[in-house]
């Protein structure tokens, strides 16, 4: 089983990589961890520091998981970013982080966790910080 979790420095995505080494232990799944640029803007802080991707692939190893950190750097938006490493892949599964969001801020911003959603030919897992 290989599982796709998309991490950004945040709480969600903090959430969602707790919860897919959560999964992956479970199951004794591969992770792949992908951190893009928000709409292929490397300069912004969903683009995790290099300090940042080094203690979670530390963390990974202690964990004993079997893991592979993607760092893309294409220009392209995070929702296409996951779909197509989930493709390449071979993900049996996608988790990403979420927040809340008002309805129109969704229609006005638009939403990476609906793109996911939508164009996965996986399940795709949403997962909420605890507050």
């Amino acid at each position: 089983m290989n599982i796709l979790v998309g991490y950004i420095p945040t709480p969600e995505g903090l959430a969602a990589v707790d919860w897919a080494i959560a999964e992956a232990q479970h199951h004794g799944a591969a992770l792949f961890v992908l951190n893009t640029g928000k709409d292929g803007n490397y300069a912004d802080p969903q683009f995790a520091s290099a300090a940042d991707i080094d203690a979670l692939d530390a963390q990974l190893g202690a964990s004993g998981l079997a893991h592979t950190m993607l760092r893309p750097t294409d220009g392209v938006n995070a929702a296409d970013s996951l779909l197509t490493a989930a493709s390449e892949n071979d993900a049996d599964l996608i988790v990403i982080g979420v927040r809340r969001r008002s309805p129109v801020g969704k229609l006005i911003t638009g939403s990476t966790a609906q793109a996911v959603m939508l164009g996965a030919d996986c399940p795709v897992v949403g997962v909420k910080p605890a507050h």
